[in-house]
């Protein structure tokens, strides 16, 4: 069965995305800023792999600042599934919750059925980073039909830096 999928073009504009987050506050990811932005995508409280990334993140997260970088994450999980993990896990990036499923099909993200009940409560996103740029189009699109796979996130620093400090364009722009 063959799935459409309107994923992000390197290069384009970001389709921007209004995250609600979990003090209540509503932002949107995309448009134009003065920094760059790195949204992560993630499953959800029942993704162990997600918590392992998440922590993973929370411990650079001053080195992502100090690259220039805002950060959002966002799930399909309810507003008190994500606040179970902030107050689990002590994050202290933005974290955002509800993600509907026409917003992930705007940002080309696989999208699963739980396995069971007790996995989600409907469908989820499965795991997608976004670099964006201060103009607000797409330098990285990385998106995963699984928990296993996710780019690293000192390597994907540290290539940022690079892009960064060398004024490079978004790659993968032939069509």
């Amino acid at each position: 069965m063959s799935i459409p999928m309107n994923k992000p073009q390197a290069g384009a504009n970001f389709p921007g995305l209004d995250v609600t987050l979990t003090g209540g506050q509503k932002i949107t990811v995309g448009g134009a800023s003065d920094r760059w932005h790195l949204l992560v995508v993630y499953r959800g409280k029942h993704c162990g792999r997600c918590k392992k990334y998440l922590n993973s993140l929370e411990h650079m997260q001053t080195q992502w600042h100090d690259a220039g970088f805002d950060i959002t994450t966002v799930s399909a999980d309810s507003l008190e599934k994500a606040k179970d993990d902030i107050t689990e896990f002590g994050w202290t990036f933005k974290v955002g919750h509800s993600l509907s499923e026409p917003d992930m099909r705007r940002l080309g993200v696989y999208i699963s059925d739980p396995l069971t009940p007790d996995e989600a409560d409907g469908r989820f996103s499965e795991p997608a980073v976004f670099c964006l740029r201060p103009d607000g189009t797409v330098q990285i699109a990385a998106l995963s039909n699984g928990p296993s796979a996710r780019p690293d996130l000192a390597e994907l620093l540290d290539g940022m830096i690079f892009t960064i400090n060398n004024d490079k364009p978004a790659r993968g722009t032939v069509q």
